[in-house]
């Protein structure tokens, strides 16, 4: 008789994971078919797919830091209008590219000094401007950095946070003995992070060379920074939902979670990439 429970309950189990297993395939799949569709078919459809991921973004990240306010989804609205529309000088780019950049660096030193981050009311509202809301419009710029919108220049970082995150844990769980930040992702390894950086490299070589737009040297960089930055992203996000005492961000994708959490790294990595496209583009 025990013999047979064991027997059904494995069997319960086995068929419990390849549901999983499927449902998570299948809402992944949907998600990267929308994102490349939208990306290749014209600027448009990508800028209004993101207008919706960024707003999911938004509600999604409220909710991690115990914040409710409407106002913000029309502050994103309004730096798209005002990036997308209007010929913004230089120097006002530069300006918010730097308090991008600087809200960054400060929560990669929260998440590597501090145990939890501080988050008071008006913290709260920069974090959520200055961390997600112009990280994302940084994002939508990334095609269109020369002018020209160019997919590639999108696409290709995507596929390199994808590269970047099937092989840090795939490295990871088959070869990876030392933790990367135990106390905040458990499950991530040393061994993982320079797995997914080592086929970010080889993803970014294999884009310069099929693609024939920018040199094999510069998509290299590009590649540093997507895995580099791209895993803090991860971190940081983990550290938000270790705070709130949640597992995801959202339930939106059955199987992977909120938006939030399949966006994290290259919404991130997004505005060290764009400040490395500007150098590229107006320093001689």
């Amino acid at each position: 008789m025990e013999v047979a429970q064991k027997i059904y309950i494995c069997c319960c189990w086995k068929i419990y994971n390849m549901k999983e297993l499927l449902t998570r395939s299948l809402s992944g799949f949907l998600y990267i078919l929308i994102l490349l569709i939208s990306i290749f078919i014209n600027k448009y459809t990508f800028i209004g797919v993101f207008v919706i991921f960024g707003v999911i973004c938004i509600y999604e990240f409220q909710k991690l830091i115990h914040l409710k306010k409407t106002w913000l989804y029309f502050v994103f609205l309004g730096f798209l209008l005002l990036f997308h529309t209007l010929t913004i000088p230089l120097s006002m780019t530069l300006i918010i590219l730097g308090l991008t950049i600087l809200t960054q660096l400060f929560l990669v030193r929260d998440l590597l000094t501090i145990r939890i981050i501080p988050m008071f009311e008006k913290r709260k509202y920069f974090t959520s401007i200055f961390f997600l809301i112009t990280s994302i419009v940084f994002l939508t710029l990334l095609p269109s950095y020369d002018m020209e919108y160019d997919p590639i220049m999108i696409a290709a970082p995507l596929f390199m946070i994808w590269t970047n995150d099937t092989f840090a844990y795939l490295v990871g769980k088959n070869f990876g003995k030392h933790k990367l930040l135990e106390r905040i992702s458990p499950k991530k390894t040393i061994e993982g992070f320079f797995g997914g950086f080592l086929f970010t490299l080889i993803a970014g070589y294999l884009i310069a060379y099929f693609t024939n737009t920018l040199s094999i040297s510069v998509w290299l960089i590009i590649s540093i920074i997507m895995s580099i930055f791209g895993t803090l992203g991860d971190l940081i996000e983990s550290k938000f939902k270790r705070q709130a005492g949640v597992k995801d961000s959202g339930s939106i994708m059955p199987g992977h979670g909120g938006i939030f959490d399949r966006l994290d790294s290259i919404i991130f990595a997004s505005p060290f990439l764009f400040a490395f496209l500007q150098i590229l583009k107006h320093v001689p």
